[in-house]
């Protein structure tokens, strides 16, 4: 069985996915650990931004690639707290910005997407280059889905080099999940983020005025909406709903031939119960799942000596075991 019982506990007084998902965003901060940064040329002539955190002690187990998720980048304190709990674990890290999440939008008219798993084989790639011989995978939300449809679209035909990864608050199943945020209860999330994709398209609007038009954002009330005007056209797909059905990671998960984990919290608030795979999980030989009762979306508090949260606990003792 691949299916796991979780150890996680939220802090007293914590309690309720919408407290946890939001806490650790206003409260935490996290010194970025990285001492380098640099550009990667992507084969259709775009770039992607990244940055390295070394182990703290040589030599090191191999490289962790670290991805974030919609509309973040690699300085939010989830992907600082990751970076800096895996350099102490004996990894180097390189985390990533998702085409127009660094400093500068992204070249080409195509933006990043939910299932944009060329890019991250290319940063693998990049990762391999530089003659690291063990790569661990792990993403977040939106970067988690990429994770677990990168290692499962490959299957037997993922480098070798790679040797699992860990996915924390997945939606698995896009369609659904994208509905989920657009609920009245979610309102504030989904404000936050079109908020931020409004910004994009009009900076992209800038660079490519004969393909991108910011005509319909006046009109775009939800996420479905934005990504049948934006994300789904600007990639090559017909509508949200095929975006959502060809980027999902749900089904290639029974593919995966690397271990990995996923841990989605029962009390996240973005996900649907469509983004709890426990049929694609039980009897799997190499995917494992974690559902706790708390932890929120990318939440997953502790109050610990060290300042790591589970999630950065968890994730290294499951890398632990790879390399």
């Amino acid at each position: 069985m691949a299916i796991l019982t979780s150890t996680y506990r939220p802090p007293a007084g914590l309690a309720g996915g919408h407290l946890q998902t939001v806490m650790p965003s206003l409260l935490r901060s996290v010194d970025a650990p990285y001492t380098r940064s640099e550009h990667i040329d992507t084969p259709d002539g775009d770039v992607l931004e990244a940055a390295w955190a070394p182990a703290v002690k040589t030599p090191a187990r191999g490289a962790a690639i670290l991805t974030h998720g919609l509309e973040g980048d690699i300085h939010r304190a989830y992907m600082c707290g990751m970076a800096r709990a895996l350099r102490h674990d004996g990894w180097d890290v390189l985390a990533w910005n998702l085409r127009g999440c660094g400093s500068e939008p992204n070249r080409t008219v195509p933006t990043y997407h939910s299932g944009k798993t060329e890019d991250l084989a290319t940063v693998v790639a990049h990762v391999q280059s530089k003659g690291y011989d063990t790569i661990a995978l792990v993403g977040f939300s939106l970067g988690g889905n990429l994770t677990l449809k990168y290692l499962g679209e490959r299957g037997v035909t993922v480098p070798a080099a790679v040797q699992g990864g860990v996915a924390f608050s997945t939606p698995v199943d896009l369609g659904p999940s994208a509905h989920r945020i657009d609920t009245w209860t979610n309102a504030h999330y989904a404000f936050y983020f079109l908020r931020k994709l409004r910004q994009t398209i009009r900076r992209k609007a800038v660079q490519h005025p004969n393909a991108i038009s910011t005509a319909p954002l006046g009109e775009i009330r939800s996420l479905v909406a934005f990504d049948d005007a934006y994300t789904a056209p600007l990639n090559g797909f017909g509508d949200a709903a095929t975006y959502y059905r060809k980027a999902s990671s749900k089904p290639f998960l029974p593919r995966i031939e690397r271990p990995t984990l996923l841990v989605n919290a029962a009390n996240d608030p973005f996900l649907p119960a469509s983004s709890y795979p426990f049929v694609e999980a039980q009897d799997h030989p190499h995917f494992h799942l974690e559902v706790p009762d708390s932890g929120g979306h990318v939440g997953f508090m502790a109050c610990s000596d060290s300042g790591l949260y589970w999630s950065e606990m968890r994730a290294a003792a499951f890398l632990r075991s790879l390399a």
